[in-house]
């Protein structure tokens, strides 16, 4: 009979956060796999736990992975814990679970702290819709690609980021989003918790006159602008002559163009008089 899975938030800072029943299964699970066991053993030593940590991370993580699933299989019952936070959130952890769930495997997640939701919160931006994105690409061209997909979406975005690389992102934000209003959070819940409201260029003139600690949950505001006009590569009646080749009838083709370019549908008409 295969054993669980036990998903098991951790503090994201202040180790007073961590719940009962997170302490519990740490103490109970035969197996704690960890990102990175250096960070979780200082956390299991803090609550005077002793148990049997299992590195399991990015760069390990398909070998790790398939042990983990046998031990699973033969009924073992298995902690998965990330350095901070809810494990599966920007971090390997998501595989894992992903191949628990193909191999029948029971999961329960315990419920606990996320970073973002932190961040969320305390920028005072739009609660009621938001992206959340996680870490951008190293690679800048990869990184401004992501960006202008992102700029036309008008509910409230949410990053991750590194100190040593938060200043040039954030420079790719202003050229790629434009300077809109932004919330940077780092050391939450911990003694030096930080949060930096304003537009995206103050910030980046405060983070680049100083040295950088902690990592970041970058909060930006939605694209506020009066009307977002998607681009097309074919005009109207490009699209029409196009759709007509392709066996579509004009009343048709005609419906389908108002509505994706949401114009009227006199407009497309107009230009399929002649066709």
């Amino acid at each position: 009979m295969a054993g669980k899975l036990i998903i098991i938030p951790t503090p994201i800072g202040n180790l007073k956060d961590i719940t009962e029943r997170s302490l519990e299964a740490l103490r109970s699970v035969d197996l704690i796999a960890a990102e990175d066991t250096r960070h979780t053993i200082k956390l299991l030593n803090y609550f005077e736990i002793k148990n049997k940590l299992f590195s399991y991370h990015e760069h390990n993580k398909r070998v790790a992975g398939e042990k983990l699933i046998g031990e699973l299989l033969s009924g073992k019952i298995i902690g998965l814990v990330t350095d901070a936070g809810m494990p599966g959130i920007s971090d390997p952890g998501s595989d894992l679970i992903k191949d628990a769930i193909e191999n029948n495997i029971d999961i329960e997640v315990l419920p606990g702290p996320s970073a973002f939701v932190n961040g969320l919160i305390l920028s005072g931006l739009d609660t009621r819709e938001f992206y959340f994105i996680g870490f951008l690409d190293r690679n800048k061209k990869i990184r401004k690609k992501k960006l202008n997909e992102l700029k036309n979406l008008r509910v409230t975005l949410i990053f991750y980021e590194a100190p040593h690389r938060i200043v040039s992102i954030l420079k790719d934000m202003s050229e790629v989003l434009g300077n809109r209003k932004i919330s940077v959070a780092r050391e939450l819940t911990k003694k030096f918790e930080e949060v930096l409201r304003g537009s995206i260029d103050e910030i980046i003139e405060i983070l680049q006159n100083r040295t950088i600690k902690g990592e970041f949950v970058i909060v930006i505001e939605g694209n506020n602008e009066e009307e977002v006009k998607k681009e097309f590569k074919l005009s109207i009646k490009e699209d029409l002559l196009k759709r007509i080749s392709d066996g579509i009838s004009k009343k048709d083709a005609i419906k389908e163009i108002a509505i994706e370019r949401d114009i009227p549908k006199k407009e497309v008409y107009k230009e399929a008089i002649d066709i």
